[in-house]
């Protein structure tokens, strides 16, 4: 198959890949960039472990071709840097336990809030609702939403 160049824009840096057609935006994250925060899970866009933001909306990246970043921003929760708010009220609120669906569930949160969606604990909820977790810490991660949203 033959390759296409990919001009994308990961988390603030500028990147030239060349990629065959059928290759997902989280293979090029994680085999080709070497960015292994945004997790595999599902592979069938159901869990939510793989969502990163792409020019600022939520896309579970299992099911979107890389080359369907072309020219754009891509962040991950790489991107999100070691002090971000959400990761922050995450600790806090213990919005985590194994951590694998954490990535994308920050991603989402980070999502949820810049789009000014976290008005309520239902809000949070329903919005929230295509990242599952299969610990159970539901009641944390929207506690730690609502906190960094309240700021």
């Amino acid at each position: 198959m033959d390759e296409i160049t990919v001009d994308v824009a990961v988390n603030g840096r500028p990147e030239q890949v060349r990629v065959s057609a059928d290759v997902t935006l989280l293979d090029l994250l994680r085999e080709r960039l070497g960015l292994t925060g945004t997790k595999k899970g599902c592979d069938q866009g159901a869990c939510g472990a793989c969502t990163v933001l792409v020019d600022g909306r939520r896309v579970v990246s299992c099911l979107t071709l890389a080359v369907q970043a072309d020219g754009r921003e891509v962040r991950t929760v790489e991107g999100l840097g070691g002090g971000h708010p959400m990761q922050q009220a995450f600790l806090h609120h213990d919005a985590f336990q194994c951590g694998f669906c954490t990535p994308g569930q920050m991603m989402s949160a980070v999502a949820l809030i810049e789009e000014g969606r976290a008005g309520s604990d239902e809000d949070i909820r329903e919005y929230m609702s295509g990242n599952l977790c299969r610990c159970g810490a539901y009641p944390n991660i929207v506690a730690a939403i609502r906190e960094v949203a309240g700021r």
